[in-house]
This record gives structure tokens, sequence and C-alpha cells, in this order.
């Protein structure tokens, strides 16, 4: 079945909805929200039935927006009646602005206020990702040639969190992704090839860990991690006689705690740098060792520590990185939400020092079931 990002891409559909979402149905019941969100929400059943208020929501940084398909969904799954309110949103990708309204919704309070909370956090954690994925692309491209960003962030977080931030990290830029579940909303299948333990499988020999994953996948592209014996020269060397031009890439994951074996065969230079993990002088000897015997081809993937700041120090140095690839710093959670009401029953009225924020840039969203 043809995915709701393609019909989307495709200009069928305006957003994606509950079909990609799959809401857990606990959310009606209020079970994730905030319990004075449900004791409000029945105080205003009960005395002030007839409210109708405008809740914005903003947040304080320059950002890539994401969530506000999901947030929208969540309000036409879950709000009474969804159908009246009036929503005004941005869009997924949008840049924003700090205190930039980027979603309006219009209708009584009982009808859809416990879900700000939900709201709130759901904007926060996919404009995070997609914002720190955004910057880490970008600083790829600081020496003048994009460098794909592959994005890692499997093992950092918890795996019912995988498709929400693979798609975040699809709108902030990164379109490679290590599991299928981050590619679940937004494309196809994972990519990777070996972890160390495929070749602690073959007691540290890299060229059969190698030959063994060519003939159990001998249509994909071979690229080796090749940091196992923490000699990552040699074992690039060795992989790429065996394999010649069927090498594709070798990937470098060097722990930040060791010291590659080149430095301590040559220690003549070593000097005013730090050697550890993967480094730009064992990147740039690597380069240099596969290029003098021929295998120019042969690209090289960084891996382990990487951070926007890390990869921007690597390019404005010509470090030959073809590929980065990035985890943990990818995850964290450097923004956060606030959903305000801010009109009631067509006046103004909200907590001191918060007022309501009209934005033109908003476009009314049509209600879909």
């Amino acid at each position: 079945m043809e995915k709701e990002i393609s019909l989307k891409l495709n200009g069928k559909i305006d957003r994606l909805t509950n079909k990609t979402f799959k809401f857990d149905e606990r959310i009606k019941d209020g079970w994730f929200s905030a319990v004075y969100f449900l004791k409000t929400k029945e105080i205003a059943q009960k005395k002030r039935p007839n409210n109708e208020v405008i809740m914005q929501f903003f947040q304080k940084n320059h950002a890539v927006l994401c969530g506000t398909d999901e947030a929208i969904a969540l309000l036409h799954t879950f709000s009474d009646e969804p159908e009246n309110l009036e929503i005004h949103s941005l869009k997924d990708g949008d840049k924003v602005s700090p205190f930039e309204t980027v979603l309006t919704i219009k209708g009584p309070y009982q009808s859809f206020g416990y879900l700000e909370g939900i709201i709130d956090g759901i904007l926060a954690r996919r404009t995070s990702v997609a914002t720190n994925v955004y910057n880490v692309v970008k600083a790829g491209r600081t020496s003048g040639k994009q460098k794909p960003v592959m994005f890692m962030g499997d093992r950092d977080d918890h795996y019912t969190q995988q498709a929400g931030d693979g798609y975040a990290a699809f709108i902030g830029g990164s379109t490679a992704q290590a599991t299928h579940a981050m590619n679940e909303w937004w494309g196809k299948t994972g990519m990777g090839t070996m972890p160390h333990a495929l070749i602690q499988l073959f007691e540290g020999d890299v060229v059969a860990a190698s030959k063994a994953y060519k003939e159990v996948y001998p249509d994909d592209e071979l690229m080796v991690l090749v940091d196992y014996n923490n000699d990552v020269i040699t074992d690039s060397l060795k992989v790429a006689h065996a394999f010649k031009e069927e090498l594709k890439g070798v990937r470098l994951d060097t722990s930040n705690n060791v010291v590659d074996k080149y430095f301590l065969r040559n220690e003549h230079i070593m000097g005013p740098f730090d050697p550890r993990g993967v480094n730009p002088e064992l990147i740039f000897a690597l380069r240099q060792a596969l290029d003098d015997e021929g295998f120019d081809h042969v690209k090289i993937i960084a891996t382990g520590g990487f951070t926007e700041e890390k990869i921007k120090r690597f390019e404005k140095q010509h470090v030959p990185v073809d590929i980065y690839g990035v985890g943990r710093s990818l995850l964290d959670n450097k923004i956060g939400f606030t959903g305000d009401s801010v009109i009631l029953n067509g006046k103004p009225e909200s907590k001191f020092g918060r007022r309501y924020r009209p934005n033109p840039r908003l476009e009314k969203v049509q209600f879909h079931q």
C-alpha cells in the first residue's frame, strides 16, 4: 500500500493522518494527559460550557518545525467534534523564529484542551530532532560539498520512538537511516552493513567476515567496518586487496578512549593533536594509503561521537570523509513548546506576559477523517 508521505509529496493530500501515526487509543481517555487538564475539561463542561478559546503554540529558538501533521492528526482523532475546530498551522519543515506562533486552535476548551501537553511534547520532540539533523546536515557541507549524514539513533533512545524520530530526521535532511522502523512513516527500508559482532564471529578476521557478508548479501554494496582490531589502515588495505572494485567503502568507529595502532607504529608523526578515536590525522592517512595502492574509489564513512561541532571542524580542515554517521547528538531535546489560551469568547484573555500573536504565515487546516 502506498505510504501517505508519497501522497503528500505528490500533492494528493495536504497532511499525514492517523493512518500513518497509529495513535494509542488511550489518549481519548486522558491516559497521557496531565491530570489538571482533565480536571479543567470537566470543570469547563459543568461551569463554562459555552466557552470558545484560541490556544496558540510557540517555542523560543530558531528551528526547523516538525510535528504539525502529527499534532493536527491528534486533534482530528481525539477532539470532541473535531470538524468544528478552527485550526491554523505552519507545516513540517518550515523554518521558525523564537516566539513565532506555529499552531492555533479555536473551539470549546473542553473539546481539545486536555491534549495541550501531548501537542507540546509532539512538537518539542519532532522539532528538536529535525533541527538537530538540519544543523548536522548543514555542517556536512561546510567545505562546499554536501556529505550525506546517516541517522544512527537506534541505540540511543527507546525503540518506540524510532518511527517518529526517523520522520523528523527526514524532515531535517537525512535520507539514510539505520532501521526499518525509522523509515516507517516516510521511507522504505533501513540501511547498513556490519556491526563489530559480525567480525567477532569470525575471530577478528575482517576479510573472512566480509566474504561471508558478500556471500549472504551479494546484491548489497560492500561497506566494511575496519576498526575492530584498532588498526584501520591495515584492515582497510586487506579488504581492499581482497575485494578490489567490489569494496565500496570502509567505516571507522574507533572509540574515543583508544589510539589506533597506526600512531603507535609511527610515533614520529605525533604532535599537538588528539590521536584518540576517529580523528582527522587518521583519516588523512587512511585516504592516502588507499589512494597510493589504487583504491581511490573506496569511500570513507566516519561514525562514533560525531556532533555538529565535530563535523564542522572536520569539514573546515577538509578531512576526506565521504559519509558521516551520527546518533546520540541528534536526539537531544533542546526545544520546548508552550501552549497558551490567549483569547476567550472573542476577547484577549491570557496569563500575564503572554498575548495573542497572529501569524500571517499560518494556513487554515481542512478537516479530514
